[in-house]
Parts: C-alpha cells; structure tokens; sequence
C-alpha cells in the first residue's frame, strides 16, 4: 500500500496545473508541458519563427523590443498572445505592462494592444495579444508574406528591472465561405441577469491556460491563498452569452481594507485576447467581483469597438482568470480563503459562420460533443469523489481527465489494494 501512496503522490504533483499533495511554494504559472523554447530576437532579422497552432515558453527583459516572425498566407486570419509571468514577490508598480503588436515587413503596425497591472499591483500572470485580419482597414496587412511580432515591456520609470517568462500562443482563424455583415450587432439584452442561487460544487482552478479547470452554468467554489492565480475554462457556442463573478468570503482574522484590487476576475477569449477584468476591495467581509454584461458570442462582434464586445468574437473555450493579492496575507493571513464563482450561460446556440477551412489549432473555435461532454465527465467526477474518496481522490478525479491513462492505472491500483484489505478482514 505504501507503493501505491508514493505512486499517488508522484502522479498528483506531476498533473499539469494540478494541486500536489505534498507542500510547497506553488509556481504563479503552470506552462503548457509541450510548449517550446524560442529566444526572442532584439531585431527583425534574426526573428524566431512562430507556427500557428504551437505553444512557446520564452522570456521579456526590462528594456528594450523582442522579435519573433510569422509566415501568413493571404486568407486567414492570425493571432499571438503573451503571457507575461514576473517571478512570485516581484515588485510590481501599477504602470508596469506588457506590449504586443504585429507587424508587416515594412514595419507597419497590423494591430497592437497592452495590459497593464493596474490598480491590482501584485505579480500575477497577465496576458494581452495581438494579430493580422484581412481586412479593407488593413490593407497593407493583407498579402501573404513575412509578419513580425514585437513585444516589450511597459514601465514606470521607478520599475525594478528583472526577466519576466513568456508563454506565447500563436493561432491562425481560416477564412469564411461567405462574406457575412460587416457591422456588430447592436441589438442584444445588455442588462445583467439575476445572480445564480444553489449550493456550490467544489472544483479547484488550474494554474495556467494549458491546465485550466472546466466548468459550465452554475456555482462553483475553492480555496484560494494570497498570490495564487486560478484559471477556469468555459465553453460558449455561437449565440451563447457568459455572466460572471468571483466572490471571497469573510474573515475572522484580521482588519483594514487592503486597497483596491485585491480579488481580480479576469475574462479571455480562445486565442487567449483580453476581454474585460473586474476586481473588488477586501477588508474582512465578503467581497464580489463583476464582469461587466457581454453581447452573445458572434463573428461580427470583431467590428465593435470596445474590447470587451470584439472580444467575443469566437466559439470556443473562454478563460475566467481568478487572482487574489498577495497583499491580502499582510491583513488576513496566509489564508486559505473561500473563493465562489457564479457562472451563468444563457441563450440558444446558433450555426456557425461557415469556415472555409480549419483553424490551428485545429478546433479551437468551435464546440463538439466532445468539447462539451468534457465539462459534464469533469464534473461528475467532482461530485463522486467527494462523495467517496477524500481530497487526493478529488484531485485526481478532476485533474486526471485528459492528463493520461496513469492516473488511471494508479486509481485501479488503488482500488485492487482495498478490496484485497477488505477481503483479508
């Protein structure tokens, strides 16, 4: 029995994103396992080469551009994002940022965006991206050729100048059959809906995009500590609208208000773009955090103008992105603390705009039934093991989905042992 323990422990602390048993300082970023190295470039010239549909661990000095290129034809569309990662007890100023745009060979900028820590100045993973649409408004971006992402760092002039880790995401969107409206739609339901009542199932958050937590319409709960960063994943079909908010509950320890920002809900779309944030004070009490109404999920929602309506521009798995403040241990202590996440889904789903080919990865935009029955598997295993197998069942349970047959082959193990005990009884 004690192999099988040991065996246990080793396959719940290697689960990408999972919550090992034993303790430990926990990483505030769980990379994808197959992502790949790539330096960045200081110049266009020696620019790595980013292939659509691959994952890529890199790193951001304090100063200055790195490059890395594109090769794009003259159809689809194309996206990068980045994912900046400062080290656990960074210095963090709330000017501090990351900057991405992408550009021609003749150094036209295609698009560009950055995000910032803001008023929620605590290390954490934030991410921000950038791409080539084809376009009438982007016409020298259209042909087919070399492209150039360019990323920097954003900073006050009193920031402390250290590496940051990069995850990058490059995928490309195929072009439509069919030209479609060319306008977003102005006519969805922006009042928010009353807020999702009914007891909490527990289902703990991944540590990155890569092995973020699945879940659906409902309430959700956990534990989270101060600095810790948990991603959730939802499915939205076309036509599908998502509602939002991350709670933390009350404190008996402690006093004062920890300032602004000290829970963060933040929302990506399936290219990992930044959509829209919300955060809240904390100061012993219950506190809530709220995402704004967004419009349902719809091709032409790429022509709005605010970020979080033309973010919505894709089916696909969304991110809801839960950080709570390091600060917050000054106050309250190291915690844990109960986070509760009300999600809701509404609305019918809708025919696609009709792809003229795949996207890479491929099925990132779209919702099949396996998509689909792998929210609803992930959750009656939640709800089985908490019935019957303790927290390390729990933690296998949820987290073993997809993660390969060894957890498999350890939970049958694990359960051959116990009948035998029970039998020699």
């Amino acid at each position: 029995m004690a192999v099988v323990v040991a065996l246990l422990l080793c396959t719940t602390a290697a689960l990408p994103g999972g919550t090992a048993l034993a303790a430990g300082t926990p990483s505030p970023y769980a990379f994808a396992p197959d992502a790949q190295f790539v330096p960045g470039a200081p110049g266009s010239a020696d620019a790595a080469l980013l292939t659509p549909g691959t994952t890529y661990r890199s790193s951001l000095p304090s100063d200055g551009q790195i490059y890395y290129s594109l090769e794009l034809d003259d159809a689809s569309d194309a996206y990068v994002s980045a994912t900046a990662v400062p080290a656990a007890g960074s210095t963090i100023r709330s000017g501090d940022g990351i900057k991405i745009a992408v550009e021609n060979s003749d150094g036209r900028v295609c698009s560009s965006d950055s995000e910032t820590f803001g008023i929620v100045r605590t290390a954490r993973p934030i991410a921000t991206w950038a791409g080539r649409e084809i376009s009438a408004k982007h016409s020298s971006c259209g042909t087919s050729g070399t492209y150039y992402v360019v990323i920097e760092r954003v900073s006050t002039t009193t920031s402390v100048p250290d590496t940051w880790d990069l995850e990058l995401f490059a995928v490309s969107e195929p072009a439509l059959e069919q030209t479609g409206a060319t306008e977003a739609p102005d006519d969805w339901n922006s009042a928010p809906p009353a807020p999702l009542t009914g007891d909490a199932t527990r289902r703990e958050g991944g540590s990155g995009f890569a092995s973020a937590a699945s879940i659906g319409n409902g309430v959700w709960s956990s534990d989270i500590e101060p600095g810790r960063t948990f991603f959730y994943k939802v499915p939205l079909d076309w036509g599908r609208r998502l509602y939002a908010t991350a709670e933390l509950g009350s404190s008996n320890s402690g006093e004062g208000s920890t300032g602004s920002g000290a829970l963060n809900l933040s929302l990506y779309n399936p290219a990992r773009g930044f959509v829209d944030e919300a955060s809240a004070t904390y100061d012993g009490r219950q506190k809530s955090a709220e995402l704004d109404p967004l419009p349902p999920v719809a091709y032409e929602n790429r022509y709005a103008r605010p970020d979080h309506l033309n973010g919505m521009r894709f089916a696909g798995s969304y991110y809801l992105v839960v950080n709570l403040a390091a600060e917050v241990a000054e106050k309250y202590g190291e915690g844990p603390f109960r986070l509760t996440l009300r999600v809701g889904v509404e609305g019918a789903s809708q025919a696609g705009p009709g792809y003229a080919g795949e996207s890479e990865p491929e099925g990132l935009f779209q919702i099949g039934q396996a998509g689909a029955a792998g929210g609803d598997q992930a959750a009656a295993a939640a709800g089985a093991a908490g019935s019957g197998g303790g927290s390390a069942m729990t933690v296998l349970a949820v987290s073993g989905i997809g993660t390969g047959t060894v957890v498999l082959v350890v939970l049958g193990v694990w359960t051959v042992v116990a009948r035998r005990r029970a039998a020699a009884l």
